[in-house]
């Protein structure tokens, strides 16, 4: 009853002001990064870091056996084996808390013992995710990057914006740093170098999501022409990256864009581009018969539903479910999933855009390795001093009040382990006779404005 309908003789005995007695939810991050990682334990007592190894397949045969070699207890046939590739997946501990005060809670206008378990979980999912959006984007943007500072003569060694994705090479199934002795192919500008070494800067300005700053040093010399500011730089194994207008970058064939920088305000995303990049995905991949997702924000949604190609898919259907409420729909083989962590940045020589990042992923692009240790140190110690609850891998650990006046509860989360994106170095064009040169060949990721 509103205080207005009171006696106002009564009116002045009535308490106002109250705060509400619970906590509202507050906003949180639309996530989905961690969801396509293949969950594998990482084993107690291997070390901080464990190395995988991916088996390859062999190359069709299509040369008959000669009939005259068939003799023999080999039958005139000669053992071959499967290629193998290795990748690296290390662990760190991640984790925060809160203390709570019980008696002075008592006092508090919720309960802040369950708000604060509840904000603990929000925040070790999001941690999570962004952990593997990192690690995703930090694999598949590496290779490509651009000269960040003009040569004043030529000379070996260039300044680039991002030296990810040209520390290493393949050696024996393995990636190896570059070294004299282990080379790799990178095009700068119109012509290509073999880079033998390279070298984070002490101060990172790149201007790349993630990306480190550095140089990058060839066994000869680089031209002034080549080496000039703004110059592409695409190591030959790089990933695709998928821009509109024709601004693709592909290592194999090195495309026909300089760098991100090429982008101008009429590069949006649209249905077309998100084709190419399946069409890309599957040449490399082989896979026909599953989804990919991908991830984009808002804004790329709101300029895939303003692109001809897609209104024409739904012309007429304006009581379609995805035209309706733009939730998570399925075309074109493709997941589309909004989320409000994909990458965002101003453009780096154009203050008035900024770079969106959607990225296209096939199964098997990441892997999540959890330390086995953690459940069994919860179902060791869990109920000493401390609950522990596993949750998602996640340790959730509530500690007993261990201070003189047995009054502060503390509430924390941790979990170790680490993600990492596998190579698929022999997924090779004798295995797929589309596939490119890329060392990693699960994910696309799309640049546009």
């Amino acid at each position: 009853m509103p205080i207005q309908n009171m006696p106002a003789a009564l009116q002045a005995a009535i308490q106002q002001g109250f705060l509400e007695t619970e906590f509202q939810q507050g906003l949180t991050s639309a996530i989905g990064y961690r969801a396509i990682a293949d969950r594998e334990n990482f084993a107690i007592n291997v070390g901080e870091t464990v190395t995988k190894t991916r088996a390859g397949l062999k190359a069709p045969v299509t040369t008959p056996l000669a009939p005259n070699t068939n003799t023999g207890l080999d039958n005139g046939l000669t053992a071959s084996a499967f290629t193998v590739e290795q990748y690296t997946l290390g662990i760190d501990m991640y984790g925060d808390t809160i203390d709570l005060n019980i008696v002075t809670s008592q006092v508090g206008i919720a309960n802040q013992f369950l708000q604060n378990a509840r904000t603990n979980g929000v925040q070790a999912r999001q941690s999570l995710d962004r952990l593997a959006r990192n690690a995703l984007f930090n694999a598949y943007q590496g290779g490509h990057t651009r000269v960040r500072t003009t040569l004043g003569a030529a000379a070996a060694t260039i300044s680039v914006d991002d030296v990810r994705g040209f520390e290493q090479a393949l050696s024996n199934g393995r990636m190896q740093a570059v070294s004299p002795s282990n080379t790799a192919t990178v095009l700068v500008g119109g012509n290509t170098y073999t880079l033998i070494g390279t070298s984070r800067d002490g101060a990172n300005v790149s201007t790349t999501f993630g990306g480190v700053s550095g140089t990058l040093t060839f066994s000869s010399n680089v031209t002034v022409g080549d080496g000039t500011a703004g110059n592409r730089v695409v190591h030959a194994n790089a990933p695709v990256i998928v821009r509109p207008n024709g601004k693709w970058a592909d290592g194999s064939a090195y495309g026909s864009a300089t760098s991100t920088n090429s982008l101008v305000a009429a590069d949006m995303l649209t249905l077309g581009v998100i084709e190419d990049a399946v069409a890309a995905l599957r040449n490399n991949t082989g896979i026909i018969d599953q989804m990919f997702n991908l991830y984009l924000d808002n804004v790329s949604m709101r300029q895939l539903f303003a692109d001809q190609d897609f209104k024409l898919m739904y012309q007429g259907q304006y009581g379609a479910e995805e035209v309706r409420t733009l939730r998570p729909f399925q075309l074109i083989g493709v997941n589309f999933i909004p989320t409000t962590e994909a990458p965002v940045q101003n453009h780096a020589t154009n203050a008035a855009l900024r770079v969106r990042r959607p990225i296209l992923v096939a199964p098997g692009a990441l892997v999540e390795g959890d330390y086995a240790g953690m459940s069994q140190k919860a179902a060791e110690f869990g109920g000493v001093n401390s609950e522990i609850q596993m949750i998602d891998g996640i340790a959730q650990v509530t500690r007993a009040p261990l201070d003189r006046l047995a009054q502060i509860v503390a509430q924390s989360w941790y979990w170790i382990g680490g993600f990492v994106a596998p190579t698929d170095v022999t997924a090779n064009q004798q295995i797929i006779p589309t596939a490119g040169n890329q060392y990693l060949k699960r994910a696309v990721v799309i640049e546009h404005v």
